[in-house]
């Protein structure tokens, strides 16, 4: 097994500016002390990825100075304000080459989901063409799991704030579903009133 972790590295999407948050980076939220992007990597790593890329957007700079990120391979997403699809694009192309054969991505913004849904997600790798998914109650969600064989694929499909949504609409055969809602929470930290959840 570890040989195949080895092949997965993680992908935190934190480019986000916060709109519906007044402006605020969600990556720069504070959660436990430390920004929430510390933490999102943290999961990654707890799960079993060795290694991750972060995807940085809105206050970049502030990001890489009051975030410890150190291991991380920081990718600047400068088309950011176009939605997370431009994040999933750059994480992507982030990772070409860099002898990965697939991508488990996570949202800055689920701190709900922890190490345990990570390690659920990362053990239905099978190959660079496995397609797994966190479920909630059956509800597909986050983390997502892209083998190599279709980040081309995906990353044609990803505009706007969809991600990958239509692609794994159209591959909804093929996707691995991995319940997780006995051992995280899928909420969103979206507005002030979602700031409840950050401790």
């Amino acid at each position: 097994m570890t040989e195949k972790k080895d092949e997965v590295a993680g992908l935190v999407l934190a480019a986000g500016g916060g709109r519906r948050l007044g402006g605020r980076p969600k990556a720069l939220l504070p959660h436990r002390g430390r920004p929430l992007v510390e933490h999102a990597v943290g999961v990654l790593r707890a799960g079993g990825c060795a290694r991750v890329h972060v995807v940085l957007g809105a206050r970049a700079d502030d990001v890489r100075e009051r975030a410890s990120l150190a291991g991380c391979v920081l990718v600047d997403n400068p088309g950011w304000e176009e939605g997370m699809g431009s994040s999933l694009r750059a994480g992507l192309d982030s990772l070409a080459g860099s002898g990965a054969r697939a991508a488990l991505v996570s949202l800055v913004d689920q701190p709900g989901i922890g190490r345990e849904a990570v390690a659920r997600v990362l053990a239905a790798y099978a190959s660079p063409m496995t397609l797994a998914a966190a479920a909630y109650d059956g509800e597909r969600g986050h983390p997502v799991l892209f083998g190599a064989d279709h980040w081309a694929g995906i990353a044609a499909t990803a505009v706007g704030d969809r991600g990958a949504r239509a692609y794994l609409k159209a591959h909804d055969d093929v996707i691995t579903l991995v319940e997780c809602g006995d051992v995280a929470r899928a909420y969103d930290i979206d507005t002030e009133a979602d700031l409840v959840h950050l401790e």
